[in-house]
């Protein structure tokens, strides 16, 4: 798995400033009676015009810049005209980008105006479940101990975490090695890397108010709880550095 220098890092912290202020746009932008396409639309041409490359468009076939998930919606929904926002949904939102050869990705889920106490409560547990497992990223810690972080705390509130897709390595491409689990198991322990510094690492927690299974729809894109309960989704791109992790898909300020 790839070790990035120094430099590399500076440079996929400047996909990554794209990618935050982007998601900052969106933040200030959600309302509800917006459409999910005119969030799509924001989100390209604020990329393009920062030099960036959406890198979701066209992957395997995705048809949009961006991944818009409302409510049961986990990940991989795709923005549509039709499709408008209603007070207390949850909408995710899930950005990736290049820039000079480098990747950002992040995902972020947002409330539109007031939302329910539940909902509420398990938007914070998301969040923090993406930094208790971002606090794990120290050198000569394991993959493991990222996934144990968000699992334990999820599941300390009642929630469950997403199995079936998982966080992962990125750099030069999107998907890089290692794939980074939101929980343990024992097939996990079995191949388990060594954090090093160099190691770049998108951690997404994906967080149920339900069980932990999901389905994918019709337009084999959109994964849904199979319940239907919530589902939230937090993701920031995390460089490990000799002195601990290092966000690297924040805005400025």
């Amino acid at each position: 798995m790839p070790l990035r220098t120094p430099l590399e890092i500076e440079k996929m912290r400047e996909s990554g400033r794209i990618v935050g202020e982007a998601l900052a746009r969106v933040r200030q932008s959600l309302r509800a009676g917006q459409t999910t396409q005119s969030i799509d639309e924001l989100i390209r041409d604020f990329v393009i015009a920062s030099g960036g490359t959406l890198l979701f468009f066209k992957y395997k076939g995705f048809p949009a810049n961006s991944c818009i998930s409302i409510n049961e919606e986990v990940v991989h929904g795709i923005p549509n005209k039709r499709r408008k926002l209603n007070e207390g949904d949850l909408v995710s939102v899930d950005i990736g980008v290049r820039f000079k050869g480098y990747c950002g990705d992040s995902a972020w889920t947002f409330p539109v105006g007031q939302v329910t106490p539940e909902a509420a409560r398990l938007l914070q547990v998301g969040e923090q479940a993406l930094s208790e497992g971002i606090n794990a990223c120290y050198p000569s810690r394991r993959i493991s101990d990222v996934g144990r972080a968000i699992q334990t705390y999820v599941e300390s509130n009642g929630f469950h975490v997403v199995k079936k897709f998982v966080g992962h390595g990125i750099g030069t491409k999107l998907h890089e090695e290692p794939q980074v689990p939101n929980y343990v198991d024992e097939s996990i322990l079995k191949k388990d890397p060594i954090l090093r510094p160099g190691m770049v690492l998108a951690i997404e927690p994906m967080v149920n108010a339900g069980t932990e299974e999901v389905e994918t729809l019709g337009d084999n894109w959109t994964v849904v709880t199979a319940d239907r309960s919530l589902s939230v989704h937090f993701e920031h791109t995390v460089a490990v550095t000799p002195e601990g992790p290092r966000i690297l898909t924040l805005a400025d300020g």
